[in-house]
């Protein structure tokens, strides 16, 4: 995903980003939580990825509600930026587009702030706090923050999401920026961590919790496993298909075999047989055979294309996880 090219991006000086550990205290309407829903989550990872090549993180917009001090995040998408040295180029148009096409689905979703992905740790430390507080934040941080303080109503939170699964767990941090004020002058953002919780939707806890039971049901070959069972499932209809048919054919030649014989007078015409012959054939709708043709055709390609497209899924997952076994990812 690139730059917009109909308009210049909008791009953005430096500006120093400071960071605090206490919990944002400012008195008034300020938001002191922050609650994030599994869909937003889920997309954060997806997203990152499918970053370009060479970039060190992605973002995006956050779409929610703000009720007095807690902000809920429900939804976001994905935005296209650059960062190269002190400056850093935001896709504003791209965001102006999503924006409008989530409006269209739900009004009630609204920019509530952005999302980054942690930055990759350029510094050796110690202190293992000091290290993710170091790739959560950075100086271009405050840049893309003042851009999303003119697309929110009020003050946005930014949620860094650290994908480097530090303790096999995903870490996830919210803050809000307070801006540094030297004789009248803005000389640096100041971001405060705010209280931060999981929350999810009778759908989304249904959604989540199968797939936990699937993944450990299945272990971590579920996916092939699936895969395999689709093409065995696959080959077997086709197999059906083809006997099914044939055993059709024999039926249809033995009914015109007989009836064959009781007009020539080879064999005695039994009313019951008949009858139900007579059923049978005005049961069947009347298709031209060049329209049955076409259409068995067809439906016989789809059925041959599944088969097809799922042993080339089969054979792409076996290949990646030989490579994976190979390279001892």
């Amino acid at each position: 995903m690139g730059i917009d090219s109909e308009a210049p991006p909008a791009t953005y000086g430096s500006s120093p980003a400071l960071i605090v550990d206490s919990t944002a205290t400012s008195a008034g309407d300020a938001v002191t939580s922050v609650t994030v829903h599994p869909l937003v989550l889920l997309s954060v990872l997806d997203h990152h990825p499918r970053r370009a090549e060479g970039a060190g993180r992605v973002i995006g917009t956050l779409l929610g509600r703000r009720v007095g001090s807690t902000v809920e995040i429900t939804n976001c998408f994905a935005v296209p930026h650059a960062e190269r040295g002190d400056e850093v180029a935001i896709g504003k148009d791209f965001n102006r587009q999503m924006l409008a096409l989530h409006n269209r689905a739900d009004r009630r979703e609204v920019v509530v702030g952005w999302y980054g992905t942690a930055l990759p740790d350029d510094e050796e430390e110690a202190d293992g706090a000091a290290r993710r507080q170091h790739r959560s934040i950075a100086d271009t941080s405050s840049l893309i923050h003042e851009f999303y303080a003119g697309e929110c109503d009020e003050d946005p939170i930014h949620l860094v999401v650290d994908t480097g699964l530090d303790d096999d767990a995903v870490n996830l941090r919210s803050y809000v920026s307070t801006p540094v004020v030297v004789a009248g002058e803005a000389m640096a953002n100041l971001f405060h961590e705010v209280r931060l919780s999981l929350k999810s939707s009778e759908a989304e806890r249904i959604c989540v919790d199968e797939m936990i039971k699937e993944q450990s049901r299945n272990g971590p070959d579920a996916t092939s496993a699936a895969v395999a069972a689709a093409s065995v499932s696959s080959t077997d209809s086709a197999a059906s298909l083809k006997v099914s048919m044939t055993k059709l054919l024999s039926m249809l030649e033995s009914a015109s075999e007989y009836v064959d014989s009781v007009v020539d007078g080879k064999t005695p015409p039994d009313d019951a047989v008949g009858r139900k012959i007579a059923d049978t054939l005005s049961s069947v709708p009347r298709v031209r055979p060049e329209v049955f043709d076409r259409t068995f055709a067809d439906t016989l390609q789809d059925l041959l294309m599944v088969t097809y497209l799922t042993n080339v899924t089969k054979t792409q997952l076996t290949i990646a996880e030989k490579l994976n076994e190979t390279l001892g990812v």
